[in-house]
């Protein structure tokens, strides 16, 4: 599955590599090129070493600086094979543990979760809480109502009073009651879908394997969420923004050791109908894809969680819109957003500005307040 790069005394491009998540497969989530920029006086520099693999649907790139070719190949391809493990345990529509929870739930009964998947209940319970729902993983049944549980998804419009009658459900998480090893639910409409924050989970622990292995200067993709260990060398990590129109990068940011990035948009997963666009950034309280922008991009200081923040942050910034963006950044602890508005404008935080170095100057820049 995993097709390694490797090179002697590579010759590495000269900028930033930026492919638009269409141009890799059409289930493709947030995708952040690594910016393979540096260039090896010799062969007797510290390489760097790139494996890439598929998982969680979407492509997955991890970089290592610095270490012999052989020992950066094992740790690789033990977070590859970690990743897999999740994405399988994960999946919310093939069968894993976590359909078999959904159908228990939607039974009215008990299911069987181990330790681990109790643990994602409650850190993504903890965020749902802090985005007031607009991040709500039990909202699994909706998802699937607009077809976004499949590889590939059709270009139709869900019948009005199912999706009329899964919004009046209200599911959440705080429906859930978790005893010991087993949960229950009173509310059956609530269908788990952690699709939300997963990838930026997965990271997290990633990360907390290279760490654990001495692996301290390496950049994890996972189908652009990004996490940075280190350095590259003498040069910070960095990655290409993906412009939300074009198939090329809008700007580039240099990513400080244990940040990550994440980035929520309506040209990810999306179909249209009568030319209008549809996207899976579903809107809880209405049941209908958002549609205030084009995409926001949060930056999470360095800590444990700092994947999976930065990819929860972005929904109920994508959700709540350009006017709570700040208040929902700040109960995540965040300060570094971007918004790209439905006209192109992009509003940045004071602390996002100063980082970019713009390839496509939008048509307006303002100050996010």
């Amino acid at each position: 599955m995993n097709n390694a790069w490797r090179s002697h005394c590579p010759a590495l491009p000269s900028s930033p590599v930026s492919l638009s998540p269409r141009s890799l497969l059409t289930t493709s989530l947030r995708w952040f090129a690594p910016f393979l920029a540096l260039s090896l006086a010799g062969c007797g520099q510290p390489p760097l070493y790139q494996q890439t693999g598929f998982v969680f649907g979407t492509k997955v790139d991890i970089a290592i600086w610095g270490l012999p070719e052989p020992l950066a190949a094992r740790h690789a391809a033990a977070v590859l094979a970690e990743l897999d493990r999740l994405h399988a345990r994960l999946h919310p529509w093939q069968p894993s543990p976590l359909t078999q929870l959904n159908a228990a739930l939607a039974k009215n009964e008990a299911g069987n979760a181990d330790t681990e998947l109790i643990g994602i209940i409650d850190e993504a319970r903890d965020y749902a809480r802090r985005s007031d729902q607009l991040f709500n993983p039990a909202i699994g049944g909706l998802i699937g109502l607009w077809g976004f549980h499949g590889d590939q998804y059709p270009a139709r419009l869900p019948d009005p009073d199912q999706r009329a009658a899964l919004v009046a459900a209200q599911p959440t998480l705080e429906d859930l009651t978790i005893v010991g090893g087993t949960v229950s639910s009173r509310n059956p409409a609530v269908q788990l879908d952690f699709g939300g924050f997963a990838k930026g989970w997965a990271l997290d622990r990633s990360a907390s394997y290279l760490r654990r292995h001495r692996v301290y200067n390496a950049l994890i993709n996972i189908g652009g969420n990004v996490l940075a260990l280190g350095r590259k060398g003498e040069e910070s990590w960095k990655v290409g923004l993906q412009h939300p129109r074009q198939p090329r990068a809008m700007a580039v940011i240099a990513l400080r050791d244990g940040e990550a990035i994440g980035t929520s948009g309506d040209y990810q997963r999306y179909f249209e109908v009568g030319g209008k666009r549809y996207s899976h950034l579903l809107d809880p309280r209405t049941g209908e894809p958002a549609r205030s922008l084009q995409s926001a991009t949060v930056i999470a200081p360095p800590s444990r969680e700092a994947g999976a923040i930065s990819d929860t942050a972005t929904k109920p910034i994508f959700i709540g819109g350009r006017e709570h963006a700040i208040d929902y950044a700040a109960r995540f602890g965040i300060g570094d957003v971007l918004l790209v508005a439905n006209d192109g404008s992009v509003f940045v935080s004071a602390s996002m500005q100063p980082r970019l170095q713009w390839l496509v100057n939008p048509p307006h820049l303002y100050r996010l307040r």
